[in-house]
């Protein structure tokens, strides 16, 4: 199968600091790929240039090349916003907009022209339904997005991520902030919005990896030391490293 998200030997350093080497990875489409390892070993840094967010860092130097669909998002002639209008991103801490509830949906929507303004209501009501926030909100709308709850703050976060239809979700430790019960709910909306998008995972839970993901990769140091279909990294790991940190030996 045709891979969705390609990235070549990519490389980056944050000024003399090399943070990712030589990364060779495959993401297939509408699969949920969770990567996982110690801090520090350039998971978040990893997917942050999947949609070159490190553009915005002048110490960050990526070398390689990213592919979504065949098209190299790292081409000198390759639309910026376009990536990240294609590639979405999910933030460790709930970040919503100071704003309504409704508006920090239909905000990217006005910003970046993707609906006529009488659309626009009913993208949002979508959204929020595809994000399983809906019965909740639906008769507080007008009100301030920062009243909800963590867990209801990171499931509109999400709804605002797919309100501009992405084709690619990456969602960095999205439940790292979340109570048991906020975190099940995220992950069973994960495993339903893999019907229509690729997402990307970072995570510390190996028990939320093995629960959520199709394919697993273990990064140390740098390096994707292992990558493969989720249930044979766990039960058959290839690499020692592998073996060792998700049986608790380190980490």
């Amino acid at each position: 199968m045709k891979p969705k998200l390609e990235t070549r030997d990519i490389n980056l350093s944050f000024g003399s600091k090399h943070v990712l080497k030589d990364i060779n990875i495959q993401i297939p489409e509408k699969r949920i790929v969770a990567l996982i390892g110690p801090s520090g070993c350039g998971k978040s840094t990893l997917l942050r240039c999947m949609n070159r967010m490190h553009d915005l860092n002048p110490d960050a130097h990526v070398k390689g090349d990213i592919f979504l669909d065949g098209e190299n998002i790292y081409s000198s002639d390759y639309d910026v916003v376009g990536v990240r209008r294609k590639i979405g991103m999910v933030f460790q801490r709930p970040n919503p907009f100071p704003k309504s509830i409704f508006n920090n949906i239909a905000y990217g929507l006005r910003i970046n022209k993707l609906a006529e303004k009488k659309e626009i209501p009913n993208v949002v009501e979508e959204s929020l339904k595809g994000s399983y926030l809906w019965d909740e909100v639906k008769d507080s709308l007008d009100s301030s997005a920062l009243s909800l709850s963590g867990g209801q703050q990171q499931r509109l976060c999400i709804a605002r991520a797919i309100a501009i239809r992405p084709e690619v979700i990456l969602m960095d430790e999205p439940t790292s902030a979340l109570d048991p019960i906020s975190t099940g709910k995220v992950e069973e909306l994960m495993v339903e919005l893999k019907k229509e998008f690729t997402i990307v995972i970072v995570t510390h839970s190996m028990q939320q990896a093995r629960r959520i993901s199709d394919h697993v990769g273990f990064m140390y140091l740098g390096d994707l030391a292992e990558y493969g279909p989720t249930e044979r990294v766990f039960t058959n790991p290839q690499n020692e490293l592998t073996e060792k940190y998700i049986s608790g030996s380190f980490g």
